[in-house]
């Protein structure tokens, strides 16, 4: 049964400061909540951050355990919960074809391409070395483009996104960042860049099961850095 879970972070500490800084290390921490090591399942998070607090939304395929978060990075003594864990089930049963939700989410547009116009060594070297016959992944930088990949994909997600009143889709693009750091392991040193956006907006369901699986699953690339989970809410009337 899967569950999402919120996990309160304190930014003044040390220890939260360390995860917020690297999408590496959260995604180990993140991974550190399930007791089935090591993880199999499919583990989508993203952050949402205040001027006082940051908010941890984690969506995992069994029951997590967040005590090693708040002891490191979050207030271990306070009286309110820290964590707070439900069951995603019940949204799934609800995903019926027509229903409408406003959804948020943090992506990582990207296309491929054998052609970039600026490539870096890198992608010259899987191009050259034909590593990758789709091509390499480029980022779109600019809001046209970013609404661009949004709206191109939501079908192919099991969604449509609704027009509004005036006959513009109805979704708008909030943050948007840029991640970079260092990744650790087997290619220690590698420096990575990764754009981020995030869309809020409203969605269709058009197809309750490939909604569904895009909503387990997470869309788009990054996922393990924070980017690709859909969270979706009630219309208030």
């Amino acid at each position: 049964m899967p569950y999402l879970s919120r996990i309160y972070l304190n930014p003044l500490r040390t220890g939260a400061q360390n995860l917020l800084r690297n999408p590496q290390r959260m995604h180990a921490a993140v991974l550190g909540g399930l007791s089935r090591q090591p993880v199999t399942e499919r583990v989508l998070w993203r952050l949402e951050t205040s001027a006082h607090r940051a908010s941890l939304l984690v969506l995992t395929q069994s029951t997590p355990s967040w005590e090693h978060l708040i002891e490191q990075a979050g207030w271990a003594a306070a009286d309110e919960p820290q964590a707070l864990v439900r069951s995603y089930q019940p949204l799934l049963d609800r995903a019926e074809r027509g229903r409408e939700y406003r959804f948020r989410l943090r992506a990582n547009p990207v296309s491929a391409t054998r052609t970039p116009q600026k490539p870096s060594e890198a992608q010259r070297h899987r191009l050259e070395a034909a590593e990758r016959p789709r091509g390499v992944r480029v980022a779109h930088r600019t809001a046209a483009h970013q609404l661009q990949w949004l709206t191109d994909r939501v079908g192919k997600w099991g969604f449509s996104i609704p027009p509004t009143t005036d006959g513009p889709p109805d979704v708008r693009l909030g943050e948007r960042g840029r991640m970079v750091f260092t990744k650790s392991g087997a290619t220690s040193g590698r420096r990575v860049v990764i754009q981020t956006a995030t869309f809020d907006g409203r969605l269709r369901i058009e197809d309750p099961e490939l909604a569904q699986a895009s909503l387990l699953g997470g869309v788009g690339a990054a996922r393990a850095y924070g980017c690709g989970l859909i969270t979706l809410a009630p219309i208030a009337t």
